[in-house]
């Protein structure tokens, strides 16, 4: 018999292909649940080109999310300039950032003991 896929299984399958329906670039996965006082299980992070890009993924991500899970974000912040935009799903926390400031804050590195997961694009 097949194990359900859980919930959040089913939220990051639908903010992944929400972000590569609008080819999200560079998307990983940082899996927290092994680190103690997180605030979440999991970060979703990619890149967008351009302030229009990062919009373009967080507008595609809320709407698949919406429509296929009917759950809306908890908190969404940093829309106003487009550099670094974060959606929190409680669980699950999106980061969509343009190139430089990824780069520059280094989540993956700031968060070097998750166990990191490298996700090909379908493009």
């Amino acid at each position: 018999m097949l194990k359900p896929k859980s919930t959040e299984d089913e939220l990051i399958t639908t903010i992944v292909a929400g972000i590569d329906d609008v080819k999200g670039i560079d998307i990983s996965l940082l899996d927290l649940r092994d680190i103690d006082n997180t605030v979440c299980s999991y970060f979703v992070v990619c890149t967008g080109s351009s302030n229009t890009h990062v919009n373009a993924i967080v507008s595609s991500v809320q709407k698949k999310v919406s429509k296929e899970l009917k759950e809306k974000p908890f908190h969404s912040e940093g829309n106003s300039n487009s550099e670094w935009v974060l959606i929190d799903y409680v669980n699950v926390v999106v980061h969509i950032f343009q190139k430089q400031v990824r780069e520059y804050y280094n989540i993956e590195g700031l968060w070097g003991d998750a166990k990191t997961t490298k996700i090909a694009s379908n493009y």
